[in-house]
């Protein structure tokens, strides 16, 4: 059908039929087109709330979207949940159905007890690189002993069934990118399962899932991690982004996000200085340096 220049659009359950295995029968062929669970824009069209300029300048407006932005932050935004009220069931849910039936049951893993473990540990340790060496060693100290093959092989059954994704460090070498990545969750939802006090992770992994929307999964989005630590950088829009659930300078975390901003723009281009918070918002000048503080609702509403 392609060759006679018809055009076909092939959706499906990862079950039957994952991305790799369309690749391998339509091999040039056909276009990808990643599809996530709703933005925050499309999470509140579907709850019929207000994004307008004219509604954000109104107290109840206004009101109203930061209420959604923290539904949308905490349980995410798988289409059939956004109009629940017992969310976490039905996310528990979708969590066994990936779990058990595109990772598990597809691949004929039997230790399903060490997987379990694995995705515990990539979900309590969103914000820091995590080496399939220390993967290994960490869920083999459970009695569940996995090989760090095995482990590798677990993470690629992950992406490839879209629960979690992984970003690169810009400034690592060839073996420290492709062994030392950066874990994040496909939704927020799903990371709220295992975290009981997760905000600064869920903060920072729904920037990064919302980077991957936009700018796609492969090599576009990276973190910097040398001499300092920026959350993420964007090289075609020479974009450097800090994460700060709570802009406070009583322990230093302003100075310390900051700092690295500044740092990283003298060692890479940086056109744009960002650091999203969850509710902090101002313009900083330093160093002849402009750096935009926004708050997550209001970034995720001007992608």
């Amino acid at each position: 059908m392609a060759d006679t220049k018809h055009r076909v659009y092939i959706t499906g359950s990862n079950a039957k039929m994952l991305s790799l295995d369309i690749q391998t029968t339509l091999g040039g062929r056909y276009i990808p087109v990643d599809v996530y669970p709703y933005n925050f824009k499309e999470f509140l069209t579907v709850n019929e709330i207000s994004f307008d300029e004219a509604s954000l300048l109104s107290t109840e407006g206004k009101a109203e979207v930061l209420r959604k932005f923290n539904d949308y932050f905490y349980f995410g935004g798988f289409p059939e949940s956004a109009e629940f009220t017992g969310k976490r069931d039905y996310l528990t849910s979708v969590y066994q159905k990936i779990y058990l039936g595109d990772i598990a049951t597809r691949h004929s893993v039997d230790n399903t007890f060490a997987l379990r473990i694995m995705f515990k540990k990539l979900a309590e340790s969103v914000k820091q690189p995590l080496s399939f060496t220390r993967i290994a060693n960490i869920v083999s100290s459970t009695g569940a002993k996995v090989g760090t093959q095995t482990v590798i092989n677990y993470i690629e059954y992950a992406k490839d069934a879209w629960l979690i994704s992984s970003l690169q460090n810009i400034a690592g070498k060839l073996v420290d990118k492709e062994t030392n990545p950066k874990y994040y969750f496909t939704d927020n939802g799903i990371l709220t399962l295992f975290l009981l006090d997760g905000n600064t992770s869920l903060l920072e992994n729904l920037v990064a899932i919302n980077l991957l929307r936009k700018y796609g999964r492969s090599d576009a989005v990276f973190f910097y991690n040398k001499g300092i630590e920026v959350d993420f950088y964007i090289p075609d829009e020479a974009t450097a982004i800090q994460v700060c659930y709570n802009l406070d300078n009583s322990d230093g975390t302003f100075d310390r996000e900051v700092g690295a901003l500044l740092k990283l723009s003298s060692v890479l281009e940086c056109n744009k200085l960002m650091i999203i918070a969850r509710d902090n918002e101002q313009a900083l000048e330093v160093d002849n340096k402009t750096i935009e503080v926004i708050p997550a609702w209001k970034w995720l509403l001007n992608l």
